[in-house]
């Protein structure tokens, strides 16, 4: 018989039901009697687990859902070690998932994705191996929490942005306070200071400025409109 492999599959051959070959793209001639070829696709493909309902470790029901790339390394392995290889993966992607949102709190949670992604990845990769699949890539797709919690969420993040506000506000009133004393003080060392000011401020408005001496030889100024 003749055997057209493509490139983004194996074939493996058995004859009286023991394992004789994998064949690779192209074509290939065998003989037909007792023998078997059974195709696996090695491409590339999309595991998605859906939204699954666990309980943080401070006692918050969630629902997180994974995005998980994978492929057949092993084409034999894949086929021989268990009935559906994808659903081992599957169910293994389920129960990693579980256990890693058990053990983190709310707050880690929602820090976090990476690391929680990252402990998903590691409880299953061996038993990804065993039956002949890879994970090429995970990401944590959804985490979906209480409605209440949302709202809680989102007052305390309302909360500390009007605190800092607040804090703002009291800062730039010390400061303002600090640079107020400061003049206050320089002008008590320098009088001449305040008429120097009060002459740069004139000249800034479009003022003319009239210079008069007293009595005793002090300059003393009068503003005239310009």
């Amino acid at each position: 018989m003749q055997i057209v492999v493509q490139e983004w599959e194996r074939a493996l051959a058995y004859r009286d039901g023991r394992f004789e070959e994998i064949l690779g793209p192209g074509r290939h001639r065998r003989r037909r009697r007792r023998r078997r070829v059974v195709r696996v696709l090695i491409r590339p493909r999309l595991l998605v687990v859906p939204g699954q309902e666990v309980l943080t470790a401070d006692g918050v029901a969630v629902r997180v859902s994974l995005t998980v790339a994978v492929r057949t390394v092993d084409p034999r392995r894949w086929f021989e070690a268990v009935e559906d290889a994808d659903g081992f993966v599957y169910a293994a992607l389920q129960i990693g998932l579980r256990e890693a949102v058990a053990g983190r709190t709310l707050d880690e949670l929602l820090a976090a994705r990476g690391p929680l992604a990252d402990a998903v990845r590691e409880s299953v990769v061996a038993g990804a191996e065993a039956v002949g699949v890879a994970i090429d890539s995970l990401a944590l797709r959804d985490v979906m929490v209480p409605p209440d919690i949302r709202r809680a969420t989102s007052e305390v993040a309302v909360a500390r942005a009007q605190g800092q506000a607040v804090l703002e506000r009291a800062r730039s009133e010390v400061a303002a306070t600090r640079a107020l004393a400061n003049a206050a003080r320089l002008i008590a060392e320098q009088p001449a200071l305040l008429q120097l000011r009060t002459l740069q401020a004139v000249e800034a408005g479009g003022a003319t400025v009239v210079l008069t001496q007293g009595p005793a030889g002090d300059l003393g100024t009068g503003i005239r409109p310009a």
